[in-house]
């Protein structure tokens, strides 16, 4: 005899199946033809494309219809298809099928922030309507995608940022948020936060103002309060902080200046100034304001020296090993380095 337990005589229900995430997909006869993930070049025109090398050869005019940044992101997007078939019906789903960059970004938006709370339709509209409705959102992003492209070695063609950097979707989540956040939409704004946090482990408040051409690198553990503000052509590595002092209702945020580069794990805590193309080195724990074009390592922070160029941005350069040469930076020896 076997003992069933004490749930014997109840009588068997049937468990409702889970309920499942549908990602947007097309339905269009070319659609369903390439998602039997075969390539075939009559769906593609391969014709020959030089692709700009320097950022300021990429150009964005949309009432004379010139877009080099989508022009070269759907080129590259089809050179990727011919490479790796299977990736075919993704690629022409995600980028290659919409006729502009808004188009693409709401629909790969949708499918990665969509949530029982909020279905992928929703999401994409609302998208939508954030790009559609602020032409800076509309000239950030792309100035945000080429930043990626040009400063991560690791990086090797736009659809690279567009479809897998996360630090870029959170990015330009924040985005969609504050133009919530701004529209008196302040708990529709706090959903995509909420949604940008856990899927992408960044956590930008709504409310906080950053320039355009950023690249959040990596992305994981970044914070940023609500009354910070991020300056142009920024970099910020992973599990940088940008904190509060604590106060409510107070500017209570750091001020970062343009071209900066804050290192991986730095911390800048309360309303403290960062001038312009400084460069704070990973681990570093700063609590007040730094001058422009200065280096800044160390717990608490310490200047140990300041760019021979004051036109460089560390944030271009990405060189987190300044500190050991001379060639750019007048170091400071150990009697004039300061504590700040």
């Amino acid at each position: 005899m076997y003992k069933v337990g004490l749930g014997k005589n109840l009588p068997l229900t049937k468990t409702p199946n889970p309920v499942k995430k549908k990602a947007l997909v097309g339905y269009d006869e070319q659609s369903h033809f390439l998602s039997r993930a075969i390539w075939n070049e009559d769906h593609f025109d391969l014709s020959a494309m030089e692709i700009p090398k320097e950022i300021d050869q990429y150009h964005y005019d949309p009432e004379n219809s010139i877009d080099t940044t989508w022009q070269v992101m759907r080129y590259e997007a089809k050179q990727e298809a011919q490479r790796e078939p299977l990736l075919v019906s993704f690629l022409y789903s995600s980028i290659i099928n919409h006729p502009s960059l808004e188009s693409a970004l709401a629909f790969h938006l949708a499918n990665l922030l969509s949530s029982p709370a909020m279905i992928s339709t929703q999401v994409m509209s609302l998208c939508l309507e954030a790009l559609y409705s602020s032409q800076d959102f509309r000239i950030s992003l792309r100035k945000d995608i080429l930043a990626v492209r040009d400063r991560d070695p690791a990086c090797t063609c736009l659809p690279d940022v567009f479809l897998y950097f996360k630090g870029f979707h959170a990015l330009q989540t924040y985005r969609v948020a504050h133009y919530l956040w701004k529209s008196g939409r302040q708990m529709l704004a706090l959903h995509f936060q909420s949604q940008m946090s856990q899927v992408f482990q960044v956590d930008i408040h709504p409310n906080a103002t950053l320039g355009n051409g950023i690249m959040l690198d990596h992305g994981t553990g970044i914070v940023i309060g609500e009354t910070a503000v991020v300056g142009h052509n920024c970099s910020i590595l992973h599990h940088v902080t940008l904190g509060g002092s604590g106060k409510a209702g107070v500017d209570r945020h750091p001020k970062i200046g343009d071209g900066v580069l804050l290192g991986a794990g730095a911390s800048v805590l309360g309303n403290v100034r960062v001038g312009d193309g400084c460069q704070i080195g990973a681990g570093t724990l700063l609590l007040q304001d730094l001058p422009p074009h200065c280096v800044a390592v160390g717990v608490p922070a310490k200047i140990i020296g300041s760019f021979i160029d004051v036109r460089m941005q560390p944030s271009q350069s990405m060189n987190q090993t300044i500190v050991e040469s001379t060639e750019e930076m007048i170091p400071f020896d150990t009697e004039t380095s300061f504590n700040i």
